[in-house]
C-alpha cells in the first residue's frame, strides 16, 4: 500500500475483533509517530501504551463514555512537554508548535496502523484530569489524544470531502487566477475541453437561431 493510498483509504474505527494486537506491530506504529517532524527536533512528545483491562475500562470512561473504545486491546496515549518547547520559542512553541507536532505524530501512527492491516481511531474527547490521574502524570505534561488500536470489524464509508478547487486558491485568499493543470475534479483538462466545446456549440446555434430571425424578418 503506498501513502496516497492509505490516506485515501484510512478510516476511523469503532468496532473491533477481539483479537490482540502483534507486539512488533504496536513498536512499528510507534516508531512512525516518533518520525514526525517536530519544531527544531525537539520531539517534546511521549507514548504510554495501555493494553490492562481495568486502565482501559477506566480511560473510556474519562472518555466522556465512549464505550467503543474499550473494544480495542491496545490505547496509545500521546502526551506533550509544553514547557521544553517554550524555552525555545516561547509561547508560540507551546501552544501551537508542541500540539502540531503531537497531530503530526498521531496522524503517522494512523496511517500506519491501517497499512500494517489494523483498525484506529483518533480521540480527542477526554476529561485531562481523569487521565492524569489514571496514567499518574506529572502536571507539566499535556494530553494531546488517545489512539486506539486494534482489528477493524467494520467497513465504514467513505465520509464525504470538499472537492479540491474547493479548498484551493491562487496566490492570495480567494484567488482563482488560473484552473489547475492536473487532474482535480471538474477542473480536469478534460473537463475544461469539454465547457470550451461546448460554449463553441452554444455560439454556432445562437448565430443560426440569429440568422433565421432575421430572415423572418426579413420576409415581412
Amino acid at each position: 500500500m503506498d501513502v496516497f493510498e492509505a490516506i485515501r483509504t484510512r478510516r476511523s474505527i469503532r468496532k473491533y475483533k477481539d483479537k490482540q494486537v502483534p507486539w512488533d506491530n504496536v513498536v512499528t506504529i510507534l516508531q512512525a509517530g516518533k518520525y514526525a517532524p517536530s519544531a527544531g527536533n525537539l520531539q517534546n512528545w511521549k507514548f504510554i501504551i495501555v493494553k490492562n483491562d481495568a486502565k482501559r475500562k477506566a480511560i473510556t470512561k474519562a472518555c466522556l463514555q465512549q464505550e467503543w473504545m474499550e473494544q480495542a486491546p491496545v490505547f496509545i496515549v500521546v502526551l506533550a512537554e509544553p514547557k521544553k518547547a517554550e524555552r525555545f520559542y516561547g509561547i508560540r512553541g507551546s501552544r501551537l508548535y508542541t500540539l502540531q507536532a503531537c497531530a503530526a505524530a498521531i496522524e503517522n501512527m494512523l496511517l500506519t496502523a491501517h497499512s500494517l492491516g489494523l483498525g484506529s481511531c483518533w480521540v480527542g474527547a477526554f476529561d485531562e484530569h481523569e487521565i492524569w490521574a489514571i496514567l499518574g502524570l506529572p502536571e507539566e505534561i499535556s494530553v494531546q489524544g488517545i489512539v486506539t488500536i486494534g482489528y477493524a470489524d467494520e467497513i465504514p464509508q467513505a465520509p464525504p470531502k470538499f472537492r479540491i478547487e474547493h479548498v484551493m486558491f491562487f496566490e492570495k485568499w480567494w484567488g482563482r487566477i488560473e484552473s489547475p493543470k492536473s487532474h482535480l475534479g471538474y477542473w480536469s483538462a478534460f473537463n475544461m475541453k469539454t465547457v470550451n466545446e461546448g460554449k463553441k456549440l452554444a455560439k454556432k446555434i445562437h448565430k443560426k437561431v440569429k440568422e433565421n430571425i432575421n430572415k423572418r424578418l426579413a420576409k415581412k
